[in-house]
């Protein structure tokens, strides 16, 4: 995981998503927790960024 990655996962989280899995269920599932409220945005938004 980039520096840049988590910048952007901490920041914005959907754009952290975006960059390492494209537009996809993971992306949607990160708009929404991140509208929802931002810290379950970025909780998943690690956790989609750590996996391989």
């Amino acid at each position: 995981m980039s520096l840049l990655t988590i910048i952007f996962n901490i920041i914005l989280p959907p754009v952290g998503v975006f960059l390492n899995k494209g537009i996809g269920k993971d992306f949607i599932i990160n708009l929404i927790l991140t509208l929802i409220f931002w810290l379950p945005g970025v909780i998943h938004a690690f956790y989609v960024t750590s996996k391989k």
